[in-house]
């Protein structure tokens, strides 16, 4: 099957403007940008037939063709990640069997958790959309909890069904637990991983959907399939000894850095 990975990237950010552009230390020192190594993070996977930038913004477009990214100029009209990925698969000329959302957030994504997302969606017939989630230990529920308690809007959560089918997202913790856990310990708490798998035809028709109730709620642009019951497939994918985290505030990026100086990520 042939596979387009796409890394939606605007620079006007409610919570964090510019994002893409924000530099990431790594572990000797060296700075790149957030967007160059979610496109690193991207070129590393095996199976992917192209990856390119799409983006609305003159200062990203430029910034990314500076270290070597393919990038697509897409409308500023998009209102998301996957109304920008169906816009640049249509520029492209279609023709994909799966598109790759990798949202230019996520710079520690390891290459597996979109070799095993793409499997995963290839393996089901049935499902017209996947995403990866990772089972969350101790430590990352509680970072979890710190952030909702200090009013911070962190990672997303899922909760999936028999089959793998979501049941639900939400920037809240879900599934409610009382218990407390040991930072190894793992927990019934799933991090939603911030990468899509799409049939071309999925994705199309979503561009075509209005906004939902639920997607407008919480902010999260997946619940729009979940509200026109299209069957999404959650992956649950294995984190190997890597620590994960999204790029959501200012303060990851401190947080980020610390993972990627124990992680000895360059």
């Amino acid at each position: 099957m042939s596979v387009l990975t796409v890394i939606p990237a605007r620079f006007a950010s409610s919570r964090y403007p510019g994002k893409p552009l924000a530099m990431l230390t790594g572990a000797s020192g060296v700075k790149k940008s957030l967007i160059q190594r979610s496109w690193e993070a991207a070129c590393q996977v095996e199976g992917v037939d192209r990856v390119v930038v799409a983006t609305d913004d003159t200062r990203i477009k430029a910034a990314s063709e500076a270290f070597g990214a393919e990038v697509v100029m897409t409308s500023e009209a998009c209102r998301n990640g996957t109304e920008r990925c169906a816009e640049a698969h249509r520029t492209l000329g279609g023709g994909y069997d799966i598109i790759v959302n990798l949202q230019g957030d996520a710079p520690l994504t390891p290459p597996w958790f979109i070799e095993d997302l793409v499997k995963g969606l290839s393996d089901d017939p049935q499902a017209k959309v996947a995403t990866p989630v990772l089972r969350c230990d101790g430590r990352a529920l509680n970072g979890f909890l710190e952030d909702r308690a200090a009013g911070r809007v962190g990672g997303t959560t899922a909760v999936f069904g028999h089959g793998g089918r979501a049941l639900y997202f939400s920037k809240e913790v879900i599934p409610y637990t009382a218990d407390h856990y040991a930072d190894e310990a793992p927990t019934p708490v799933y991090h939603h991983v911030g990468v899509y798998g799409y049939r071309p035809d999925a994705l199309e028709a979503y561009a075509r959907w209005e906004v939902g109730t639920l997607e407008a709620l919480e902010g999260l642009e997946q619940l729009r399939f979940l509200e026109r019951a299209h069957a999404m497939l959650c992956v649950e994918v294995d984190a190997r000894g890597r620590q994960f985290w999204e790029l959501n505030n200012p303060e990851d990026v401190t947080r980020i850095e610390a993972m990627m100086s124990r992680m000895g990520i360059d």
